[in-house]
């Protein structure tokens, strides 16, 4: 099938064709591209055209697409059993492998990310015995019905329902706060710190687009949560073993940590960990319940042994600050030449290119950026044979895979494509 029929079909199945909203290309006002095959920095669509990848699977694939040693470990767990639902000896190894790196007491893996944040609140709840929990304009924590709140006016603003299908009840136990301000946090809680069990949030927000924290917000969130009692829950799920071999380093004092994506190789986890005095109030060592018919899945943590074993002598990390660090100089001088109101924003290997002149410090600046020519740029790009993701807040990756050649055609497609975003013209 080419790249219409596969359309085609998916709009028959699948609402909006997709099975994952930022798929649809809808924000960039394009259309699905099926890919069919990934290596090393490239993708294939069905038409058989290839792509610099900068999407990345949206952050697992830091090795790049099929690598060896990720690929030959899947293919040996899987002739040894796909899924069994009892403990083995896989999960053993890479949960050492990520508790080691990441000063972890307990660890426990589920399939995603929305489930492990949504286990970290309820540990939170249980431990605190309060039910409100407080996160951050445009940070992203998955999909379960209390973090799908968006903020309204004021500092702080009780949560509003962002999708149809969430109870008020349910949107008004959370609260949301600006981004990287800290005077927003003491304020909230000098007024509702006694009622807060847990505070969520991204070390450096990849859901906005790129926007790295503030010294003084890291400071406040680690000291008010432990002054009040409240629970700081880590969101890792993209910094975790992207920035480098373990957490990011930014929230050391956090209580519980959510991660995923690096983790699994590319193929589907979540994990949560702590200190053993939070982490074991989980069933069946403790009162509060979780539990997932494949967590734990035998070619998950294949793949994801694999992954970490490649990365633990930290030299790709070296490389991916390198690669990126060319990129980010690529595209800023192709901001200048061209003369688009843009700036680009990296935090290790995570990029965003905003189209506004200054980097935003929270999602209320993010959301000042000009989608429409974010759009053209995207569109632009795509012609040019480099996939970047369809969506002005989302951040684009760089992987191991990619090369200093890919880089350079990179750049020169970044010149060309800025010039026709700023136009509105082809150029």
């Amino acid at each position: 099938m080419n790249n219409d029929a596969i359309r085609e079909r998916a709009t028959a199945l699948f609402p909006g064709a997709v099975n994952s909203p930022v798929r649809s290309f809808r924000s960039v006002g394009g259309t699905p591209v099926p890919l069919v095959r990934g290596e090393g920095a490239h993708v294939y669509d069905a038409d058989g055209r290839r792509y610099v990848d900068y999407v990345g699977a949206f952050g697992p694939l830091i090795l790049g697409h099929a690598y060896p040693a990720v690929v030959e470990a899947i293919r040996r767990a899987a002739g040894e059993g796909t899924a069994f639902g009892a403990l083995t000896p896989g999960e053993v190894e890479l949960g050492q492998r990520v508790v080691d790196a990441a000063g972890l007491e307990r660890i426990r893996f589920v399939n995603s990310g929305t489930e492990a944040t949504m286990t970290a609140i309820r540990i939170a709840r249980a431990a605190t015995g309060r039910d409100v929990v407080v996160k951050f304009d445009g940070c992203y924590h998955g999909h379960s019905d209390g973090l799908l709140v968006k903020a309204g006016s004021g500092v702080a603003t009780m949560g509003l329902s962002d999708s149809a299908g969430v109870p008020e009840a349910i949107a008004a136990k959370t609260a949301v706060l600006p981004y990287n301000d800290a005077r927003a946090l003491h304020a909230w809680f000098e007024s509702a710190g006694a009622t807060t069990a847990a505070v969520i949030v991204e070390p450096v927000a990849g859901n906005m687009g790129l926007v790295p924290p503030e010294p003084a917000f890291l400071t406040a969130l680690q000291e008010l949560c432990s002054a009040s009692g409240a629970v700081l829950i880590a969101d890792e799920v993209i910094t975790g073993f992207r920035l480098r071999y373990g957490l990011s380093g930014l929230l050391p004092d956090a209580g519980l940590v959510c991660l995923g994506k690096v983790i699994g190789g590319g193929l589907p986890v979540g994990a949560l960990g702590g200190k053993a005095a939070l982490m074991d109030l989980l069933a069946p060592a403790g009162p509060v319940y979780q539990a997932g018919t494949l967590s734990g899945n035998p070619l998950v943590m294949a793949a994801g042994t694999a992954a970490l074993d490649a990365l633990a002598d930290g030299r790709a990390y070296a490389r991916l600050d390198q690669l990126a660090a060319h990129l980010e100089n690529a595209a800023r001088a192709a901001i200048k030449r061209s003369g688009a109101p843009a700036s680009i924003v990296r935090a290790g290997s995570l990029l965003t290119l905003f189209f506004r002149p200054e980097p935003p410090r929270d999602f209320a600046e993010a959301k000042e950026s000009d989608t429409a020519a974010f759009a053209r740029f995207h569109r632009a790009m795509l012609a040019r044979g480099v996939m970047l993701p369809p969506s002005q807040y989302e951040v684009w990756f760089v992987s191991a895979a990619h090369t200093e050649a890919e880089i350079d055609a990179t750049a020169r497609a970044l010149h060309e494509a800025l010039h026709e975003a700023a136009s509105g013209a082809p150029s």
